[in-house]
């Protein structure tokens, strides 16, 4: 029987020497560019996120500016990420919301970020940790495959929000931003999903998918 206690005990010890200074990786200049990058990188790569935005904030820098727009004109900004169409419509329409109900100001809370046009509990969650340092755990694909992988979370826990929900419970409060950063990290680097890098990882002893 897995003692998770100890198993997350032994992980943060190694990631917390591993990776100090554990952070996202978008670039961003204040909460709004942060919530429009978080929302432009579903399913798409933060490098390719941040060759896309700095000519986006340059000519959109506040909600109010990109409210102004139209989905048609910041398509022509991101066209060469996923699902550009979708993603174009979202951020005009959060940005009006923003200025229309929260004076341009991204909300510290939850239910009114999850309230904005494109932005889920995932996003909300990034926000949330990332900008004011709350204990919010973010599950993207790396974060969901990783904490399988360590037995960080039991087969059982299918969806996101159940693996969001395990890994809140065992991390401590003042670990989890950092937590969220150390299994995104790993898992883009290291734990990849198709050929991971079991040899230079220093916790492939508590992997049960491990090649060695």
């Amino acid at each position: 029987m897995v003692n998770r206690k100890r198993l997350y005990r032994e992980v943060a010890a190694y990631f917390k020497e591993a990776m100090p200074e554990a952070k996202t990786e978008l670039h961003y200049e204040n909460p709004f560019q942060l919530l429009v990058a978080v929302i432009l990188s579903a399913q798409c790569t933060d490098k390719r996120i941040n060759q896309v935005t700095p000519r986006l904030f340059e000519d959109y820098p506040t909600a109010e500016a990109m409210a102004l727009a139209t989905p048609e004109v910041i398509y022509d900004y991101i066209r060469s990420v996923s699902y550009p169409n979708s993603k174009a419509k979202h951020l005009v329409e959060m940005a009006r919301m923003l200025w229309e109900k929260h004076g341009g100001e991204v909300p510290q809370d939850m239910k009114l970020l999850t309230a904005l046009p494109g932005v889920g509990r995932k996003t909300a969650n990034v926000v949330l940790s990332v900008v004011w340092g709350e204990a919010r755990m973010a599950v993207d694909t790396h974060v969901f495959r990783v904490s399988h992988r360590l037995g960080l979370v039991p087969d059982s826990c299918t969806t996101p929000l159940s693996v969001e929900q395990m890994l809140t419970k065992y991390f401590t409060k003042e670990e989890i931003p950092d937590a969220h950063h150390w299994l995104i990290l790993h898992g883009r680097y290291t734990c990849t999903a198709l050929r991971p890098k079991c040899d230079k990882c220093g916790l492939s002893h508590l992997c049960k998918n491990a090649r060695l």
